[in-house]
C-alpha cells in the first residue's frame, strides 16, 4: 500500500517538472545591437529596481552575472529574451 501511495506521488511530482516553464538558460552574449542592449538597460532598470537597489554592472564578471541573472530573472518574471538582453547589457557595460 505505502508502496503504491509512493509510485503515485513520484508520477504526480515528475508530470509537474515536465510541465513547468521551459527556460533557456544564458550562457553567453547573444544581442548587440544597440536597440537590444538599450532594452536590456531598461529591463535592467524598471524591473529589478522594484525590489532592491540597482546592482553596480562591475559588481559581477560575466560568469557572475550568468549565475545571479540565472537566481534573479524568475523573481523579476523576466521572459527568456528580456533576460538575455539584461546580460547583455551589463556585460556590455562591464570593464571586467
Amino acid at each position: 500500500m505505502k508502496k503504491s501511495i509512493a509510485i503515485g506521488l513520484l508520477g504526480i511530482a515528475a508530470f509537474a517538472v515536465s510541465c513547468g516553464p521551459k527556460s533557456m538558460a544564458v550562457t553567453g552574449p547573444k544581442f548587440s545591437s544597440a536597440e537590444h542592449l538599450a532594452q536590456g538597460k531598461t529591463v535592467f532598470e524598471n524591473s529589478c529596481n522594484r525590489c532592491h537597489k540597482l546592482p553596480d554592472p562591475a559588481k559581477h564578471d560575466n560568469q557572475g552575472w550568468i549565475k545571479t541573472l540565472s537566481r534573479m530573472a524568475p523573481k523579476a518574471k523576466l521572459t527568456d529574451e528580456q533576460h538575455q538582453m539584461v546580460y547583455d547589457y551589463l556585460i556590455s557595460v562591464n570593464k571586467k
